[in-house]
């Protein structure tokens, strides 16, 4: 990991940091683009507001949906995966819920 850390130049681009900052914009702007030995490169890719940013949570929550189904499945066989899922979609029934039913009941289930 330092090997190719080494070899990354990072440049700070002045309006990112000053939109960051902006409470009106709160963008996270990020630019990549890689510069190859024989002084061919990419494109420049550049992102101000990335999947999960405020302005873009239409689109972040599915995603994060599936990557808690995804963590969750690989911890828990598929009934109790489902169980699990299927409670946290429901907010006012998972605030409701007493921490020692959600263990005993959703995370306990018979396998």
């Amino acid at each position: 990991m330092d090997f190719l850390r080494s070899k990354m130049n990072t440049v700070e681009n002045k309006q990112y940091s000053k939109d960051y900052l902006d409470p009106e914009k709160r963008s996270i702007a990020n630019a990549i683009q890689v510069f190859f030995k024989d002084g061919s490169c990419t494109e420049k890719i550049e992102v101000e507001y990335p999947i999960g940013h405020k302005r873009r949570r239409k689109e972040g929550i599915p995603l994060l949906e599936q990557k808690f189904k995804n963590n969750v499945s690989s911890r828990f066989p598929s009934k109790q995966t489902e169980a699990i899922t299927n409670i946290f979609r429901n907010q006012s029934m998972l605030e409701q819920m007493p921490v020692h039913e959600f263990v005993l009941n959703v995370c306990y289930l018979t396998r």
